[in-house]
């Protein structure tokens, strides 16, 4: 068996995450006692307790599922060693950067702080430059490039190419309005705007990149341990270079989520465990990797019903 960890982004918090973990690990509780100190606020408290809205906000959200990803990976660390020893690792959007700590990268330290940074950069950026996503489902990829191409009304670009019919567009609200209208014209089963707070992934994003790569360009990177797939190229990462690049790169860049699972199972992946918060990306791989055993491990009870 050829194992894949997947760490999940943003969309999948929620009030309450990691407090099981927390209850009945002391190493999950000191990942959060740690993420607090590094961040110097209870970050482990707003993740218990909420509010919702506060916990949702993109500063507060990606350090949230970093450390519940890391909680959960060491977690699985002493209860089954040998799952920790994967043949690559890949994370939706944010979770590159939990990847990246997996494969001893970047440290878990420097990663909170560069994804709290991250998170009030694209919280500003979408304030100075507003605009947002919408979900489009039913449509190939050709489709849904051309869409995108026939906008005229602003910015408009591929951001997430999640699984086969579902792709998600970024840009301006008048371009993504305008897209929106065209996905549907072209075929889409439905096309929703979705709830965020900028143009994730999309151009407008270009002053954040620049600030986060300042950041990134202050911290070690390490060769990573295994082979992280990059959501800008959806090829393996096998330096610590390239990785500090290319997660500057992911922030102007759609997420190649599709093309990224497809490497890891044309390279003899079978299974996979998406390790942190939700099941997101297990839901997705029901279509993305078609007969092949994805299990999310995030709560007490995943744990204990592991098969290993």
């Amino acid at each position: 068996m050829t194992l894949a960890l997947l760490f999940p982004g943003q969309g999948s918090q929620h009030v309450g995450m990691g407090s099981g973990l927390a209850a009945g690990e002391p190493v999950a509780s000191e990942v959060f006692a740690e993420a607090d100190e590094a961040l110097g606020f209870s970050l482990s408290s707003l993740m218990r307790d909420g509010p919702s809205e506060e916990l949702t906000e993109t500063q507060n959200a990606q350090p949230a599922l970093l450390a519940h990803s890391v909680a959960a990976l060491r977690v699985l660390g002493i209860r089954y060693p040998t799952s920790t020893s994967p043949a690559f690792g890949a994370g939706h959007s944010l979770g590159e950067f939990s990847a990246y700590v997996a494969a001893g990268t970047v440290t878990f330290v420097d990663a909170l702080r560069a994804v709290r940074l991250r998170g009030e950069l694209m919280s500003e950026a979408g304030k100075n430059s507003p605009g947002t996503m919408a979900a489009i489902l039913g449509l190939n990829v050709r489709d849904v490039r051309e869409v995108c191409k026939k906008v005229s009304r602003g910015v408009c670009v591929p951001a997430n190419f999640n699984s086969a019919g579902q792709v998600v567009i970024s840009g301006d609200l008048p371009g993504v309005e305008e897209g929106i209208v065209l996905a549907k014209e072209a075929g889409a089963k439905r096309a929703i705007q979705l709830n965020v707070s900028g143009a994730f992934h999309s151009p407008l994003m270009e002053p954040a990149a620049e600030e986060l790569k300042v950041f990134l360009d202050g911290i070690e990177f390490s060769d990573p341990t295994f082979p992280v797939i990059a959501n800008a190229t959806a090829d393996p990462v096998t330096t610590g270079d390239q990785a500090r690049t290319l997660l500057v790169r992911q922030l102007v860049s759609p997420v190649r989520w599709t093309e990224s699972i497809e490497v890891m199972t044309s390279s003899g992946v079978d299974r996979f465990l998406e390790i942190g918060s939700g099941r997101v990306l297990t839901t997705l791989n029901r279509r993305n990797a078609k007969g092949l055993q994805s299990s999310a491990l995030g709560e007490p009870e995943d744990f204990n019903n592991l098969e290993v």
